[in-house]
């Protein structure tokens, strides 16, 4: 049995740091809202065609893609093995992945828009305090999952 040991590039917050990250959460909740900016959230996968392009060759390779469910199913061997192929030339398959974890909360809020544009009135002033993630190789203080100093 191996120890159990945490992904490179995250880390755990103890209850100390926890409680002092949702009262600066919480200010920062409190501020935007006395200025009339709404609360938002999007989910933490986008689809991959809404990411990839958006932020450039090297950008596009920091994106964590998760895998499609079932393809360990007999029927599906072979195209997965052509997908795979794919993958390691550098080309994106969906028979493999078509989601990715959200790089960044700028192009989930431009999603958010275009699909509610006739739901929402303009300016639409928001905020979105949620995390977001980097498939890079994580140097000293800097994390895979982390918050975005923009809100």
């Amino acid at each position: 049995m191996s120890k159990p040991g945490l992904p490179q590039g995250t880390r755990d917050f103890g209850p100390e740091t926890v409680h002092k990250r949702n009262y600066i959460f919480d200010t920062i909740r409190s501020v935007f809202e006395l200025y009339g900016f709404e609360p938002l959230e999007t989910p933490a996968m986008e689809n991959l065609d809404t990411l990839l392009g958006k932020y450039g060759e090297e950008g596009d390779k920091l994106i964590f893609k998760i895998l499609n469910n079932g393809l360990d199913h007999e029927s599906k061997k072979d195209p997965a093995r052509t997908a795979f192929e794919n993958i390691l030339s550098g080309k994106n398959d969906k028979a493999i992945t078509e989601r990715a974890l959200r790089y960044d909360l700028t192009i989930p809020f431009a999603r958010y828009v275009a699909m509610h544009q006739h739901e929402i009135s303009f300016p639409f002033r928001r905020y979105q305090l949620q995390p977001v993630w980097r498939a890079d190789r994580p140097q000293k203080g800097r994390y895979r999952e982390f918050y975005p100093d923009r809100f």
